[in-house]
């Protein structure tokens, strides 16, 4: 059974503590994982530079012996934390922790191995570089602020032990390159850990959309044909049938709302999305495609738009015949919207528009074609007997509010 690892983090500029779950005997796949690795890497090659430095500096030191007993500490630091940061046999705060007690203890032994008139103008004995592994370490831990803390101390406890609280302190480069340090580490961690979230946001929600369609499939296959023909049936008997029919159909909008993926209405001031119109005219003889994002249109100008869609496929069931099917499709264009409601019925015959006008029928010339040219748009008809029926509609979405 694979072992887990639970670890805290620290993160500013939001939740503080958080869980985090790798495998004991796998790789690490948190986002900072790499930034760990870079940090490891860095913490040996700054140790090199800590023991050339400290050879060149030990003939003035007065405790030799002792000065070598610290690097020899250091050294053996270096490599235990990078292993314990690389397998995760521990808590990685914890760890963080320890480098800050002994990148503050291995400085604070400078005034015991060394003179003041050497230590007053020279690096304390670990280095700066090599004290900046454990800024290092805490800003990938929790990000800038950690990181600029730990700068803050590391900085503050160098000053103190060389005697520097004072002018000279200001033309010292240890607490600029530490906060450098600590401000573009913890800046990266946040960012690799906000990408990977996002990643694993759309991933998620991939896979909630591939799972709606195949429910979707199969309600559609099943419950949602039962309920269009339970409604269409009890509005053909009529009378007690016909409150049943009521329900079913209610029942039915309600089911294709909920498996569109569009639960509830986007409302932006005076404008709404027009696709949870359009996704509630679904039905067992309609399918109705449209965009996966909000599209925003005038409140008055989608109502009558919908209407629009609502006249033609009112014609649709009317006219179409038994067995023919419709298809929505919204396209967002920008500035347009195109509305295309196409079918496979049995088509409209030549002549047969301009005799439902003359009779004063007027669902084409007014109800569709009226109502888009007073949104400014156009409508095209094609049709052909046997062949179905196309309507292809063109409006500009307007501005905000109109």
């Amino acid at each position: 059974m694979t072992a887990i690892r639970t670890e805290t983090t620290t993160q500013a500029g939001g939740l503080w503590e958080r869980a985090r779950y790798r495998p004991a005997d796998g790789p690490d796949t948190a986002p900072d994982g790499p930034l760990w690795q870079a940090a490891m890497a860095f913490r040996l090659i700054t140790l090199l530079y800590a023991i050339s430095y400290h050879i060149a500096s030990v003939p003035f030191y007065t405790y030799q012996t002792l000065s070598w007993m610290v690097v020899a500490v250091m050294a053996a630091w270096s490599v235990a934390s990078a292993v314990l940061l690389s397998r995760g046999s521990i808590p990685r705060y914890q760890v963080v922790i320890a480098d800050q007690v002994v990148a503050v203890v291995s400085m604070c032994m400078t005034r015991v191995v060394a003179p003041p008139e050497w230590y007053t103008e020279h690096q304390t004995m670990p280095t700066t570089l090599w004290v900046a592994n454990a800024v290092l370490s805490a800003a990938v831990l929790g990000g800038p602020w950690l990181g600029i803390s730990s700068a803050t101390l590391m900085a503050g406890v160098s000053a103190v032990v060389r005697d520097q609280i004072n002018w000279d302190l200001w033309r010292d480069a240890t607490a600029p390159v530490l906060w450098s340090v600590g401000l573009a580490m913890g800046m990266a961690t946040l960012t690799s850990r906000r990408a990977q979230a996002q990643l694993e946001r759309a991933l998620t929600l991939a896979a909630a959309a591939d799972e709606r369609e195949r429910l979707a499939r199969e309600v559609h296959d099943g419950v949602l044909q039962v309920l269009a023909l339970v409604s269409r049936r009890g509005h053909e008997i009529g009378g007690a049938a016909k409150e049943l029919a009521e329900m079913a159909s209610e029942q039915e909008t309600a089911l294709r709302t909920l498996i569109s993926g569009i639960r509830e209405p986007v409302d932006a001031g005076g404008d709404i999305d027009i696709r949870q119109n359009l996704a509630t005219r679904g039905s067992a003889r309609v399918s109705v495609a449209m965009p996966a994002e909000p599209v925003m249109l005038a409140r008055s100008r989608a109502k009558e738009l919908t209407a629009v869609v609502d006249t033609a496929l009112s014609n649709f069931e009317r006219h179409a015949g038994d067995g023919a099917k419709a298809y929505v499709l919204l396209e967002d264009l920008g500035e347009i919207l195109v509305v295309t409601v196409r079918d496979d019925g049995v088509g409209i015959p030549a002549g047969r528009l301009q005799q439902a006008e003359a009779e004063g029928r007027m669902g084409v010339s007014k109800s569709i074609l009226g109502r888009v040219e007073v949104l400014g748009g156009t409508a095209h008809l094609e049709t052909q007997p046997g062949q179905g029926t196309e309507w292809e509609i063109q409006v500009p979405k307007g501005t905000a509010g109109q």
